[in-house]
């Protein structure tokens, strides 16, 4: 990310990607990690599962590994479609990519 414009629009697809996971994430990950847990947890200690706290930890560690999954792969191609949006706009000469680095140069003295 050399340019400015990339770097925003990276940004903004980082946060649109926040609200998209808070939104449409959350629950998917743990639901889907939960039941990976009770298949994980059934394959150790048998099915039906008995209420015992190691294959009830076994359950909330995968459903937490779910919504750290979720929550990374929504993100990153949030960002990273907002970085080729940002990359895009500044290749088609939209906005002057020296114009913008010479702000930042002026900024940074």
């Amino acid at each position: 990310m050399k340019t400015t414009l990339t770097k925003k629009t990276a940004y903004l697809g980082a946060g649109a990607g926040l609200v998209l996971f808070a939104l449409f994430g959350l629950l998917p990950g743990s639901l889907l990690g939960g039941a990976a847990g009770i298949k994980f947890a059934g394959l150790l200690f048998g099915l039906p599962l008995e209420p015992g706290i190691i294959s009830r930890s076994l359950v909330l560690i995968s459903m937490l590994i779910g919504v750290l999954v979720s929550g990374i792969a929504i993100v990153t191609a949030t960002s990273t479609a907002g970085w080729l949006l940002g990359s895009i706009v500044q290749a088609s000469g939209a906005v002057p990519a020296v114009a913008a680095e010479e702000k930042t140069a002026i900024r940074r003295r």
